[in-house]
Protein backbone atom coordinates (compact mmCIF):
# COMPACT_ATOMS: atom_id res chain seq x y z
CA UNK A 1 0.00 0.00 0.00
CA UNK A 2 1.36 3.51 -0.55
CA UNK A 3 2.49 5.57 2.33
CA UNK A 4 -0.26 8.46 1.08
CA UNK A 5 -3.01 5.51 0.60
CA UNK A 6 -1.54 4.14 4.66
CA UNK A 7 -1.73 7.55 6.02
CA UNK A 8 -5.79 7.75 4.90
CA UNK A 9 -6.84 4.50 6.24
CA UNK A 10 -5.50 5.53 9.26
CA UNK A 11 -7.61 8.22 9.56
CA UNK A 12 -10.83 6.46 8.67
CA UNK A 13 -10.23 4.06 11.26
CA UNK A 14 -9.00 6.15 13.96
CA UNK A 15 -12.23 8.45 13.11
CA UNK A 16 -14.69 5.02 13.08
CA UNK A 17 -14.02 4.61 16.46
CA UNK A 18 -16.11 7.40 17.58
CA UNK A 19 -14.00 8.46 20.04
CA UNK A 20 -13.45 12.52 20.25
CA UNK A 21 -10.09 14.14 19.75
CA UNK A 22 -10.05 15.65 23.05
CA UNK A 23 -10.91 12.34 24.91
CA UNK A 24 -8.46 10.09 22.34
CA UNK A 25 -5.73 12.72 23.33
CA UNK A 26 -6.23 12.24 26.99
CA UNK A 27 -6.68 8.20 26.91
CA UNK A 28 -3.53 7.99 24.64
CA UNK A 29 -1.34 10.73 26.74
CA UNK A 30 -0.78 13.41 24.10
CA UNK A 31 -1.91 16.72 23.30
CA UNK A 32 -4.97 17.28 21.32
CA UNK A 33 -3.44 19.13 18.75
CA UNK A 34 -1.50 15.82 17.61
CA UNK A 35 -4.38 14.05 17.62
CA UNK A 36 -5.94 16.96 15.48
CA UNK A 37 -2.66 16.82 13.01
CA UNK A 38 -3.34 12.92 12.68
CA UNK A 39 -6.79 13.62 11.57
CA UNK A 40 -5.21 16.70 9.01
CA UNK A 41 -7.04 15.78 5.47
CA UNK A 42 -3.55 16.63 3.81
CA UNK A 43 -1.36 14.38 6.67
CA UNK A 44 0.59 12.10 4.20
CA UNK A 45 2.60 11.12 7.92
CA UNK A 46 1.97 8.29 9.87
CA UNK A 47 2.18 8.31 13.71
CA UNK A 48 5.41 6.29 15.90
CA UNK A 49 4.91 2.94 17.09
CA UNK A 50 4.51 4.14 20.55
CA UNK A 51 1.59 6.65 19.48
CA UNK A 52 0.28 4.51 17.61
CA UNK A 53 0.44 1.84 20.10
CA UNK A 54 -1.38 4.13 22.97
CA UNK A 55 -3.73 5.31 20.26
CA UNK A 56 -4.44 1.36 19.86
CA UNK A 57 -4.83 0.45 23.36
CA UNK A 58 -7.08 3.48 24.38
CA UNK A 59 -9.32 2.41 21.29
CA UNK A 60 -9.61 -1.06 22.18
CA UNK A 61 -8.31 -2.15 18.51
CA UNK A 62 -4.91 -3.31 17.34
CA UNK A 63 -2.13 -0.98 16.06
CA UNK A 64 -1.88 -3.19 12.74
CA UNK A 65 -5.47 -2.78 11.96
CA UNK A 66 -5.17 1.19 12.48
CA UNK A 67 -2.22 1.04 10.47
CA UNK A 68 -3.71 -1.01 7.27
CA UNK A 69 -1.49 -4.06 8.09
CA UNK A 70 -4.72 -6.38 9.45
CA UNK A 71 -7.92 -6.42 8.76
CA UNK A 72 -8.90 -7.36 12.08
CA UNK A 73 -9.82 -4.39 14.74
CA UNK A 74 -9.33 -7.18 17.48
CA UNK A 75 -5.86 -6.83 19.41
CA UNK A 76 -4.16 -10.01 19.43
CA UNK A 77 -5.00 -11.43 22.19
CA UNK A 78 -8.43 -11.73 20.94
CA UNK A 79 -7.65 -12.73 18.00
CA UNK A 80 -5.44 -15.67 19.04
CA UNK A 81 -8.56 -16.79 22.05
CA UNK A 82 -10.91 -16.57 19.05
CA UNK A 83 -9.36 -18.75 16.54
CA UNK A 84 -7.47 -21.19 19.33
CA UNK A 85 -8.75 -22.10 22.28
CA UNK A 86 -7.59 -25.90 24.37
CA UNK A 87 -11.32 -27.49 25.51
CA UNK A 88 -11.32 -30.59 27.83
CA UNK A 89 -11.30 -34.01 26.57
CA UNK A 90 -13.38 -36.69 28.34
CA UNK A 91 -10.94 -39.16 27.01
CA UNK A 92 -13.86 -41.67 25.96
CA UNK A 93 -15.72 -42.69 22.39
CA UNK A 94 -19.09 -41.10 23.86
CA UNK A 95 -17.29 -37.45 23.79
CA UNK A 96 -20.28 -34.57 23.96
CA UNK A 97 -17.72 -31.92 22.81
CA UNK A 98 -16.85 -34.44 19.29
CA UNK A 99 -20.55 -35.05 18.80
CA UNK A 100 -21.29 -31.85 19.16
CA UNK A 101 -18.84 -30.88 16.51
CA UNK A 102 -19.90 -33.47 14.33
CA UNK A 103 -23.43 -31.86 14.31
CA UNK A 104 -22.27 -28.42 13.42
CA UNK A 105 -20.12 -29.73 10.41
CA UNK A 106 -23.12 -31.68 9.12
CA UNK A 107 -22.53 -31.18 5.36
CA UNK A 108 -19.06 -30.74 5.25
CA UNK A 109 -15.95 -33.37 4.75
CA UNK A 110 -14.59 -34.66 8.09
CA UNK A 111 -10.77 -35.50 8.14
CA UNK A 112 -10.10 -38.18 10.98
CA UNK A 113 -6.85 -39.69 12.59
CA UNK A 114 -7.53 -41.61 15.55
CA UNK A 115 -5.65 -42.25 18.76
CA UNK A 116 -6.30 -45.49 18.16
CA UNK A 117 -8.69 -47.19 16.10
CA UNK A 118 -11.88 -45.43 14.75
CA UNK A 119 -14.73 -45.68 17.39
CA UNK A 120 -17.03 -45.83 14.72
CA UNK A 121 -15.36 -49.00 13.60
CA UNK A 122 -15.16 -50.45 16.83
CA UNK A 123 -17.17 -53.44 17.91
CA UNK A 124 -19.65 -53.52 20.96
CA UNK A 125 -17.29 -55.78 22.87
CA UNK A 126 -13.70 -53.56 22.19
CA UNK A 127 -15.80 -50.63 23.57
CA UNK A 128 -16.66 -52.27 26.87
CA UNK A 129 -12.87 -53.50 27.21
CA UNK A 130 -11.98 -49.78 26.92
CA UNK A 131 -15.15 -48.72 29.35
CA UNK A 132 -13.59 -50.44 31.66
CA UNK A 133 -10.94 -47.99 32.30
CA UNK A 134 -13.54 -45.12 32.60
CA UNK A 135 -16.01 -45.22 35.80
CA UNK A 136 -18.02 -41.88 34.80
CA UNK A 137 -19.35 -43.66 31.40
CA UNK A 138 -21.18 -46.48 29.93
CA UNK A 139 -20.71 -48.68 27.41
CA UNK A 140 -24.40 -47.82 26.26
CA UNK A 141 -23.24 -44.03 25.52
CA UNK A 142 -19.94 -45.29 23.20
CA UNK A 143 -22.65 -47.28 21.60
CA UNK A 144 -25.39 -44.32 21.42
CA UNK A 145 -22.48 -42.03 20.26
CA UNK A 146 -21.03 -44.61 17.86
CA UNK A 147 -25.02 -44.67 15.98
CA UNK A 148 -25.24 -41.00 15.63
CA UNK A 149 -22.31 -40.79 13.78
CA UNK A 150 -23.47 -44.10 11.51
CA UNK A 151 -26.63 -42.39 10.74
CA UNK A 152 -24.96 -39.18 9.32
CA UNK A 153 -22.78 -41.38 7.53
CA UNK A 154 -25.28 -42.70 5.74
CA UNK A 155 -26.85 -39.19 4.96
CA UNK A 156 -27.05 -37.69 1.90
CA UNK A 157 -23.69 -36.37 0.52
CA UNK A 158 -21.61 -37.29 4.12
CA UNK A 159 -17.95 -37.57 3.26
CA UNK A 160 -15.63 -39.25 5.98
CA UNK A 161 -11.33 -39.78 5.82
CA UNK A 162 -9.89 -41.45 8.13
CA UNK A 163 -6.19 -42.26 8.19
CA UNK A 164 -4.94 -45.24 10.71
CA UNK A 165 -1.29 -46.01 11.19
CA UNK A 166 -1.08 -49.33 9.73
CA UNK A 167 0.99 -50.36 13.07
CA UNK A 168 -2.06 -49.98 15.13
CA UNK A 169 -3.73 -52.73 12.86
CA UNK A 170 -0.78 -54.86 13.19
CA UNK A 171 -0.75 -54.62 16.53
CA UNK A 172 -4.19 -55.33 17.04
CA UNK A 173 -4.23 -58.23 14.76
CA UNK A 174 -1.11 -59.46 17.11
CA UNK A 175 -2.89 -58.52 20.75
CA UNK A 176 0.10 -56.37 21.69
CA UNK A 177 0.65 -53.00 22.79
CA UNK A 178 -2.24 -51.14 23.25
CA UNK A 179 -4.48 -54.15 22.97
CA UNK A 180 -2.78 -56.65 24.81
CA UNK A 181 -5.17 -58.40 26.98
CA UNK A 182 -7.86 -58.74 24.34
CA UNK A 183 -9.10 -61.45 23.96
CA UNK A 184 -8.33 -63.21 20.58
CA UNK A 185 -11.72 -64.13 19.44
CA UNK A 186 -12.50 -60.52 20.07
CA UNK A 187 -9.90 -59.36 18.21
CA UNK A 188 -10.99 -61.05 15.05
CA UNK A 189 -14.50 -60.42 15.64
CA UNK A 190 -13.07 -56.31 15.83
CA UNK A 191 -11.45 -57.14 12.17
CA UNK A 192 -13.86 -58.60 10.63
CA UNK A 193 -16.49 -56.06 11.56
CA UNK A 194 -13.70 -53.09 10.78
CA UNK A 195 -13.27 -54.87 7.32
CA UNK A 196 -16.96 -55.20 6.58
CA UNK A 197 -17.89 -51.79 7.33
CA UNK A 198 -15.10 -49.87 5.02
CA UNK A 199 -16.14 -51.88 2.64
CA UNK A 200 -20.07 -51.54 3.48
CA UNK A 201 -19.69 -47.73 3.97
CA UNK A 202 -17.18 -46.98 1.23
CA UNK A 203 -17.09 -44.33 -0.64
CA UNK A 204 -19.03 -42.63 1.99
CA UNK A 205 -16.28 -43.30 4.45
CA UNK A 206 -12.98 -43.98 3.42
CA UNK A 207 -9.86 -45.86 5.51
CA UNK A 208 -6.16 -45.23 4.34
CA UNK A 209 -3.31 -46.68 6.42
CA UNK A 210 0.13 -44.85 6.49
CA UNK A 211 3.31 -46.21 7.74
CA UNK A 212 4.14 -44.56 10.83
CA UNK A 213 7.73 -45.12 10.10
CA UNK A 214 7.65 -43.03 6.88
CA UNK A 215 5.00 -39.92 8.09
CA UNK A 216 3.61 -39.02 11.76
CA UNK A 217 0.29 -37.44 12.89
CA UNK A 218 -0.85 -36.66 15.84
CA UNK A 219 -4.16 -37.76 16.90
CA UNK A 220 -6.81 -35.26 14.69
CA UNK A 221 -10.21 -33.99 13.62
CA UNK A 222 -10.93 -31.57 10.95
CA UNK A 223 -14.52 -30.49 10.38
CA UNK A 224 -14.62 -29.09 7.02
CA UNK A 225 -13.42 -25.50 6.60
CA UNK A 226 -15.18 -25.00 10.23
CA UNK A 227 -12.41 -26.21 12.79
CA UNK A 228 -9.82 -28.90 13.52
CA UNK A 229 -9.25 -30.28 16.85
CA UNK A 230 -5.85 -31.88 17.91
CA UNK A 231 -5.78 -34.63 21.15
CA UNK A 232 -3.64 -34.31 23.27
CA UNK A 233 -4.41 -36.09 26.21
CA UNK A 234 -6.37 -34.12 28.83
CA UNK A 235 -6.91 -31.41 26.15
CA UNK A 236 -8.25 -30.81 22.45
CA UNK A 237 -6.33 -27.81 21.17
CA UNK A 238 -9.05 -26.14 18.85
CA UNK A 239 -8.22 -24.28 15.67
CA UNK A 240 -10.63 -22.10 13.17
CA UNK A 241 -8.56 -19.96 12.23
CA UNK A 242 -8.89 -20.49 8.27
CA UNK A 243 -5.38 -21.02 7.56
CA UNK A 244 -4.70 -23.14 10.67
CA UNK A 245 -8.09 -25.20 9.83
CA UNK A 246 -5.94 -25.31 5.98
CA UNK A 247 -2.63 -25.96 7.36
CA UNK A 248 -4.09 -28.93 8.98
CA UNK A 249 -5.73 -30.29 6.29
CA UNK A 250 -3.30 -30.13 4.13
CA UNK A 251 -1.01 -32.54 6.55
CA UNK A 252 -4.25 -34.95 6.72
CA UNK A 253 -4.27 -34.84 2.56
CA UNK A 254 -0.31 -35.54 3.00
CA UNK A 255 -1.01 -38.78 5.00
CA UNK A 256 -3.41 -39.79 2.53
CA UNK A 257 -0.83 -39.40 -0.53
CA UNK A 258 1.72 -41.53 1.25
CA UNK A 259 -0.91 -43.98 2.72
CA UNK A 260 1.01 -47.64 1.98
CA UNK A 261 -3.24 -48.77 1.76
CA UNK A 262 -5.52 -46.95 -0.36
CA UNK A 263 -9.49 -46.76 1.05
CA UNK A 264 -10.75 -49.00 -1.69
CA UNK A 265 -8.42 -52.27 -0.72
CA UNK A 266 -8.69 -51.46 3.25
CA UNK A 267 -11.07 -54.07 4.16
CA UNK A 268 -8.89 -56.76 2.04
CA UNK A 269 -5.57 -55.95 3.70
CA UNK A 270 -6.69 -55.94 7.21
CA UNK A 271 -8.38 -59.31 6.74
CA UNK A 272 -5.38 -60.49 4.97
CA UNK A 273 -2.85 -58.84 8.23
CA UNK A 274 -4.78 -61.17 10.54
CA UNK A 275 -4.87 -63.84 8.99
CA UNK A 276 -1.31 -63.75 8.82
CA UNK A 277 -0.55 -62.87 12.34
CA UNK A 278 -2.92 -66.27 12.90
CA UNK A 279 -1.08 -68.18 10.44
CA UNK A 280 2.88 -67.28 12.07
Amino acid sequence: MHRHDRADLFRTRLALTGMSRSALARAAGVDRSTIAQLLAPDEVRLPNAHLAAECASALGVSADWLLGLSDRPEPAAEVLSANFRMETAQRTPADEQIIAWHQEAAGHKIRHVPATLPDILKTEAVLEWEYAAFLDKTPEQARGAMRETIDWLRAPGSDYEICVSIDKIRALAGGHGYWEGLDRDVRAAQIDFMAERCERLYPSLRLYLYDAKKVFSAPVSIFGRLLAAVYVGQFYLVYRDSRQVSALTEHFDALVRESEVEARNAGKIIRQMFDETAGS
